[in-house]
């Protein structure tokens, strides 16, 4: 499939029902309905068990409670099913469905080119003036890797999927994740393999494809020696930004907020700030400033909202004028010493996002 083959996400979800994603892998009668669900065996695994992969009509979603566990909306079913990345699984969902986009000259792989964001009131904002689009915004092809990384070139895509993860295991109920939010990320604890002990978070590159786990020890680590984050050998976090294959499906209209840690991320977006990656740490690398510079718009908005600490501040500080070349930058500084935006109420995040719903 061409690269350069324009596709709105957003669209593709609006246009096409989950039900027509099953009509067309024959799938429906296989199922049982029942007012609002649908329930049978699970295709992605192939399962046997009738109702562990429901389907949400109204919610145009679905999950598997069986085997393979996972979830979300038809991209990502049919991204599974196909086993591609979720962008060559709209192009191909565009195919069957005969969609067709008006792409914007000057918005790049971005849904719904044609609207404008909303401003809004944010607490404590400091605001950037508007940038100009042209020598300033760097593309991923011409930013380099930091200098205390060897350039060895993308993280290359795994060849396997964690199975039988434990998403019912207490730290994530402690944290504060819905069973929504973990179906849809996929996380869960694993008890074999090099992540054994850990909570395993998928991380995906922008165009959805499986790059590496991060393991989260669940809890405080017993002693100095377990890192409370382990990544796997060989994986550059600096390449990638985490959840910005699903930010870039979210309305365009509200801002993009950059956050740094994965359970801020899940934060975010379980109270309905659906547009939000992570850095996976303090520090905006040259080719994460890359990557979210070719998906944003001069007329976007960037909330940056990194943890109010030293590492935090002097994230922000470095990461305003470099963002600041694509898109607005809103600074988000908390009102109190080590807080982040798991510390955020529902009503201080609307209103973050000038209520936009």
């Amino acid at each position: 499939m061409p690269k350069s083959r324009y596709v709105d996400f957003r669209a593709v979800k609006q246009a096409v029902t989950i039900v027509q994603i099953l009509d067309h892998y024959k799938l429906t009668d296989s199922f049982q309905r029942k007012d609002d669900s649908l329930s049978g065996p699970c295709p992605i695994h192939e399962g046997e068990n009738q109702t562990s992969f429901r389907v949400s009509v109204s919610k145009n979603c679905w999950n598997c409670f069986g085997e393979c566990k996972r979830g979300g909306n038809i991209l990502d079913f049919v991204s599974l099913m196909e086993n591609v990345s979720i962008r060559e699984a709209a192009i191909r969902i565009s195919d069957w469905f005969n969609l067709t986009f008006d792409k914007s000259p000057s918005r790049s792989e971005s849904p719904n080119a044609e609207q404008k964001p909303k401003q809004g009131k944010t607490p404590r904002p400091k605001t950037t003036p508007k940038p100009k689009r042209g020598k300033g915004a760097p593309s991923p092809a011409a930013v380099k890797p930091s200098a205390d990384e060897p350039e060895t070139g993308p993280n290359k895509p795994l060849g396997f999927q964690l199975r039988n993860l434990d998403a019912a295991h207490p730290y994530l109920a402690k944290r504060g994740l819905t069973e929504k939010t973990i179906a849809e990320f996929g996380v869960g604890y694993c008890d074999n393999g090099s992540m054994k002990g850990r909570i395993v978070i998928p991380i995906q590159t922008v165009d959805g494809e499986l790059v590496a786990y991060a393991g989260r020890w669940p809890g405080d680590p017993p002693n100095e020696d377990t890192p409370k984050y382990k990544l796997p050998a060989g994986f550059r976090k600096s390449m990638e930004v985490f959840n910005l294959h699903r930010a870039l499906q979210a309305d365009p209209a509200t801002p993009l907020v950059i956050v740094e840690g994965f359970f801020d991320c899940f934060y975010l977006w379980q109270n309905g700030v659906e547009r939000v990656v992570a850095l996976m740490g303090s520090q905006l690398s040259p080719d994460q400033q890359g990557l979210i510079a070719q998906h944003v718009h001069p007329d976007d908005h960037i909330i940056l909202m990194l943890d109010e600490d030293e590492a935090g501040r002097k994230g922000r500080v470095d990461a305003l004028p470099r963002l600041a070349l694509s898109a607005f930058v809103r600074l988000f500084c908390f009102a109190k010493e080590g807080h982040q935006p798991t510390d955020l109420t529902g009503d201080d995040l609307q209103s973050l996002l000038g209520g936009a719903e």
